[in-house]
């Protein structure tokens, strides 16, 4: 590692910081603040697919995926390429607009350059007949993503249901 002499403009910042961490920090601020950026934006990603199932936005949601992107979720199908993943989720959805609340938790994201994987657990509250909300589904989603030029994007999206409901949904 070089001597900081000032020279650049986050040379001073950069040692600043590595005094403060332990441990040698071999990563530029840039890469480290690269990082952090993609981090929250697949996290935010993740986030937008839950709302936007619950809005009923099914171009949005479709829009999260690469352009040849790919969605599997179990026995209830599917589908590849945004056009066919918006037929898709409208034909399984559309009837339970407003009655569902997704809650994503739990992200787990391994970022390897223009691409990164991720694991995020979801939950599903579902409006009853009788008014009150009840969990319906646990699960979670392994994700294969890729950076495009529209940022970061699904490129397969595998869904499992590890708590399946437990009255008609």
């Amino acid at each position: 590692m070089a001597a900081d002499d000032g020279s650049g403009p986050t040379d001073g910042l950069d040692t600043f910081v590595r005094k403060l961490q332990p441990g040698r920090v071999s990563e530029s601020i840039e890469t480290r603040l690269q990082r952090l950026e993609d981090l929250h934006e697949i996290t935010q990603l993740v986030i937008d697919y839950g709302e936007h199932l619950d809005a009923g936005n099914f171009d949005a949601y479709a829009a999260l995926f690469a352009a040849d992107g790919e969605v599997l979720l179990g026995p209830m199908g599917r589908a590849t390429g945004r056009a066919e993943i918006a037929r898709f989720m409208t034909e399984m959805l559309a009837d339970r607009v407003g009655s569902t609340f997704h809650v994503i938790s739990s992200p787990r994201i391994t970022l390897d350059g223009d691409t990164a994987t991720a694991t995020v657990m979801w939950s599903v509250a579902t409006l009853a007949d009788d008014g009150l909300a009840r969990v319906s589904m646990v699960g979670h989603h392994h994700d294969d993503l890729v950076r495009t030029l529209g940022g970061w994007r699904f490129r397969r999206r595998r869904g499992t249901v590890d708590l399946p409901a437990t009255y008609p949904v």
